[in-house]
Order: C-alpha cells, then structure tokens, then sequence
C-alpha cells in the first residue's frame, strides 16, 4: 500500500471521528429541528435523505454478519471453546434482559409519569386521541391499523427463524434467517478440514474487510442525514404531540441514560480503560443508533470499537456482536416496561407487585421477539403486555406513534451499547497493551 494511499485513508478515519462525536450529533439534531419548525414545507421532504441513508447502510448488514459468524465461528471451533462462549452468551443475554426490565420497571413505578400530568397536557393528549387537532401524515397512516396485535404462535416463530431458501431470504432482507442460516453454516464449517476450508476463510474475510471500508465511506455525511431526518420529523408531527407526551419521553429517556451510564461502566470495568477511551471507541456506534435507528447497521463499528478500540479478543468480538445486535434488546424491553407503566398512571389503574412481577416477565420475553422488528411494530407489542393487565391500548395507540421516532433513538442506542457490555463480559478480559 503507497504512502499517499495510507494518507487518504487516516484522513478519511479522521474526519469520520469527528462527525460522530456526541457534540456533533446533538448539534445536527438540533439544527435539525430548528429547521423542521422555520421552514415545514421545506423540510417535510427531507425524510428521503434518511431513508437512502439506511438503504446503503443496509445493503452491507447482511453480508458482513454472515461472513463474519462464519468466519468467527470457523476460528473459533480451531481455537476450542465454542461450547463454553456460547453458554455463557445465553447466560449474560437472559439475564441482562431480565435486569433491564426490573430496573425499568422499578424506576417507572418511582416515577410514576401518568400521575404528575398538568391538565392542559391531558387536553392535549385527549384532543389527538380523539382525532380533534389537526391531523399530520403519521396518524392517517395509523387509522389504517384497526385490530389490535394478534398472538403469536409457536409455528409463526419457528417460521420467521428458519430460512426454507436461503438466497430468497438473504434477496429479501431476512437478518434473523441469515443469522440461523450463518450459525449452522458456521458450526457446520468449523469441523471441515482447514486444508478444504481455507479458501473460504480467504473469501469470507475479503467481503468482512470491503464490507468494513465501505461503512466507513458510508458514516462521513452522518451530520448531513441526522439534520435532515431531525426537520422531516418536527415538520410532519410538529412539537404539540411531543410536548404533550413529555412526561413519559423523559422519564423514558432518563432510565435510558441511566442504563446507558451502567453499560459503559460495565464495559470500563471489563476493558480496564478510562471512561473516555470507553466512550471514545464506542462513539461512532453511538452516533450511528441514534442516525440509524438500526442495530444491525451499527454492528461494523461496535466491532471496530470492541475489538481495535478497546482490545477484547477479535475472534470473540466478531461473533457475539452480530448474535448481540439481533437478540439483546435491552432498549425494547426498557420501553415496553415503562409504556405500560404510563398506560396504567393514565387510566389511574394500579399495579400490584404480582402484576409488577407479570409484566417484567412478559416485557422481557416480548423483547427476544423484537429480533428484526423496527418502528411501530415494535410500539404494537405493547398491546400484548397491556391485555395482560386488562388496559385499553388502542385508543393511546396513536401517542406512542407520535413520540416514537424520539423513543426509537434511545431504544436503539441502549440496544447497541448494551450489546457492547454483555459482549465485554462474555469475552475474556482483553491484554494489556
């Protein structure tokens, strides 16, 4: 490699540092709604910029998880172990799914953001319930979703896990699919003979490696894409909606931030780093969840963070931070916790300590399924934990949808950088350097 070709490339990690940086993303989000509510016409199409954003993003997700599972779990059969590490990722995966929804739950009742509402706030909430404001793009998109969720059964689950035909999967963006269809490659590889196998060794690690490069290339107008997503959001739902959703937003957003502060603790006592070296090598993560709002599309930069940022065994990195993006769902089980929480302070209905205990158990469980589901699919689920509790969903339904682009972020980040602290306790304490 020249010597002008390795200048380029230290130029272009460069400039990528510094367009994720925290300071840089909540800048660019709120410039983004300063221009959302100046000029709403303007911005209200905007929103493309992001939908491409997330495409290219995307495009990479699915080869770069299944070459690097197969690859990961190749080396990792030679090397011995696969047994243990696997064990204990479904250790560390269920309980900190449980832990999460118990702190959620726990902090939500201490809260109690449905009971300390100004009646100006319930008029505001009553009024877009009822359809009497002014009606945006996303709640007539919503008076098509009539039937509440319906249950799923066993069957429907096994069937959106097993791929029938891979490459129609992999066509249609299937990630849970692709991700069953990898780890039984991967298994399947690991016990062919490395003098049959290292040609595939080669070629899966060329896609992980253009795979890498390009989501580099891709992250360098991250501040252009959160501006634009930031104004297409105020200039469609405008700021009534979240201003009179702001007690739920916040105390959400605050547990949030109390559980993303735990993380990374967890993560600085792992690596045996300072905490700004943590959140210096999980940064472009960071800004990428919130950007995003995609766990898969953050995953090259969670390994890149893990693994060259923070020193933990790459091998190990490389496998559990796709199995990670998928299944630890921290964020989702936080939200559904705290949403039917504030259902309940709404209609003033209390929760006794088994109904407490009943959704943590269900929120979590919910989270596990939430594996590949964005959006307001991932909202209707909580209508499976209020029927539970004998709650009205439906008619609260169209609140949660007007918030949710903002609830997404969070959820997202809790969901990348909680991946990143059950993954530095599932690896071995990385050497120091």
């Amino acid at each position: 490699m020249s010597a002008e070709t390795l200048d380029t490339k230290t130029r272009v990690q460069k400039l990528a540092g510094y367009v994720t940086t925290p300071w840089a993303v909540i800048s660019c989000l709120i410039l983004g709604g300063l221009l959302g509510t100046a000029f709403p016409n303007f911005s209200k199409p905007l929103s493309v910029v992001g939908s491409v954003y997330v495409d290219l993003l995307t495009m990479i997700v699915l080869p770069f998880m299944v070459s690097s599972i197969i690859f990961s779990l190749q080396k990792l059969f030679r090397d011995g172990g696969a047994g243990k590490v696997l064990g204990r990722l479904v250790t560390v995966f269920v309980v900190a799914t449980f832990a999460t929804a118990l702190f959620a739950a726990l902090s939500a009742t201490v809260i109690a953001p449905g009971t300390h509402m100004s009646t100006s706030d319930r008029a505001a909430l009553g009024q877009i319930v009822g359809n009497e404001s002014q009606r945006s793009n996303t709640v007539m998109a919503l008076r098509t979703i009539e039937e509440p969720p319906k249950e799923v059964t066993l069957k429907e689950v096994m069937a959106s896990l097993i791929p029938s035909n891979i490459f129609a999967s992999l066509a249609n963006g299937e990630t849970l699919k692709a991700l069953v269809f990898a780890l039984l490659f991967g298994l399947a590889a690991g016990q062919v003979p490395s003098r049959i196998s290292d040609g595939l060794n080669q070629a899966l690690e060329t896609i992980y490696g253009a795979c890498q490069t390009l989501t580099r290339w891709i992250n360098l107008p991250v501040p252009i894409v959160l501006i634009c997503l930031s104004a297409s959001q105020i200039a469609t739902s405008g700021w009534t909606s979240i201003l009179a959703m702001g007690n739920f937003v916040l105390s959400f957003c605050g547990i949030i931030a109390t559980l993303l502060v735990i993380c990374l603790l967890i993560i600085r006592f792992r690596s045996k780093r300072p905490m700004g070296e943590v959140i210096s090598s999980l940064k472009t993560a960071f800004a990428l969840a919130i950007a995003t709002s995609n766990s898969a599309t953050c995953m090259p930069a969670m390994i890149d963070g893990m693994a060259t940022g923070l020193n933990f065994m790459r091998n190990r990195v490389e496998l559990l931070v796709p199995l990670g993006a998928s299944l630890m769902r921290a964020g989702a089980v936080a939200y559904f916790v705290c949403a039917t929480l504030f259902i309940a302070d709404l209609y003033g209905r209390s929760v006794s300590f088994n109904e407490l205990a009943r959704v943590v158990v269900i929120a979590a469980m919910a989270g596990f399924a939430t594996a590949g589901m964005t959006g307001v699919v991932t909202v209707s689920l909580v209508g499976t934990i209020c029927a539970y509790l004998g709650l009205p969903f439906e008619a609260v339904f169209i609140l949660f949808v007007a918030v949710d682009p903002i609830c997404t972020m969070f959820r997202t980040t809790l969901n990348v950088i909680g991946s990143c602290a059950a993954i530095s306790v599932i690896c071995p304490e990385p050497l120091k350097l």
